[in-house]
């Protein structure tokens, strides 16, 4: 879909949205949609039930919807088909800059667990030699800025290389056989790339900037159910703080939960970043240099102001 259409579709389902979204917040909330990705704190809460047990006394259910990447997450979250989610530092500006109906609730910043991948046997060894070359990354990802910035520290430009838009289903095998020369993705299927596609780190994405991690909520659902999105919020903290003291219980859980192997999630357990807190300025900051990059390469239609979108209930 052109960026153009994206944009019109993402506008209009946001407003056919807002009056399904407030019908919703007329009735008793019974129920909380949480996206997640096969990776990270959500799947540690929804395997040891961590929401559930906070709000099963008030009868409030919990609905786990599987994504495959950020983008379609924050366009079901904008549309109200969910509620509250964690994403990548890229997906969000996208949404932004389509008038999303989303607010960041909290952040987490990332240490390790993405980056560039080629084949173990392939003559690319440095930045440069990227030049030219077909790189796979899922478009609006986080993955898409880190290869923006990867391009930047070696003084190349996005138009130096061949972008292929790829989901990271696709894009594993296309990296397989050969279809593209590099692999900018994030765990567990940058662990998938190396252990089990013969895949060589080329970049590690501390290595060439700041990045974050995200948990936005749709923005009617945050501001008319405060205490329920604090709450899921504690909740996870609380998962996260686990996790951080417990990473081979962790990596059991995520194979157990998403049916990825234990060797490729005891590798990405072993490298992630779990705590959660906050969207502090530091954070604020960081995420602005994303869109403003974004912005500065024509990839989204608009400057934005990040601090916007940021709940104004973040903190008690």
């Amino acid at each position: 879909m052109k960026r153009r259409e994206f944009l019109k579709v993402s506008l209009g389902a946001t407003a056919a949205a807002s009056l399904s979204s407030a019908a919703r917040a007329q009735a008793p909330l019974k129920e909380i949609r949480i996206g997640y990705q096969k990776t990270g704190v959500l799947v540690i809460a929804r395997q040891q039930a961590v929401l559930e047990k906070r709000f099963a006394g008030k009868q409030i259910g919990i609905r786990w919807i599987e994504f495959t990447s950020g983008p379609p997450l924050l366009e079901a979250m904008s549309t109200g088909s969910v509620d509250l989610g964690a994403v990548g530092d890229t997906p969000p500006i996208f949404a932004q800059a389509a008038n999303a109906n989303v607010v960041y609730v909290a952040g987490s910043q990332i240490t390790n667990g993405q980056g560039i991948l080629v084949p173990a046997n392939s003559s690319i060894r440095s930045i440069a030699d990227l030049k030219g070359k077909r790189i796979g990354f899922t478009k609006g990802s986080s993955a898409h800025n880190v290869m923006i910035a990867t391009l930047e520290k070696a003084g190349l430009t996005y138009d130096d290389i061949t972008p292929v838009y790829l989901t990271p289903p696709d894009a594993g095998p296309a990296f397989a056989n050969g279809s593209i020369e590099a692999w900018a993705v994030w765990d567990p299927y940058f662990a998938i790339g190396e252990k089990r596609q013969s895949g060589r780190i080329l970049v590690n994405a501390h290595e060439v900037a700041k990045t974050n991690s995200f948990y936005l909520a749709n923005r009617d659902f945050a501001n008319t159910h405060v205490w329920e999105t604090r709450e899921v919020i504690d909740g996870l903290a609380e998962a996260a703080r686990w996790a951080e003291a417990n990473r081979a219980d962790v990596a059991s859980a995520l194979a157990a939960i998403t049916g990825v192997p234990l060797e490729v999630q005891t590798v990405a357990a072993n490298r992630a970043s779990f705590l959660i807190g906050p969207v502090t300025d530091e954070i604020v900051t960081t995420q602005q240099a994303v869109a403003d990059r974004f912005h500065k390469l024509g990839l989204i239609p608009k400057p934005i102001a990040v601090r916007d979108i940021v709940w104004r209930h973040t903190q008690s």
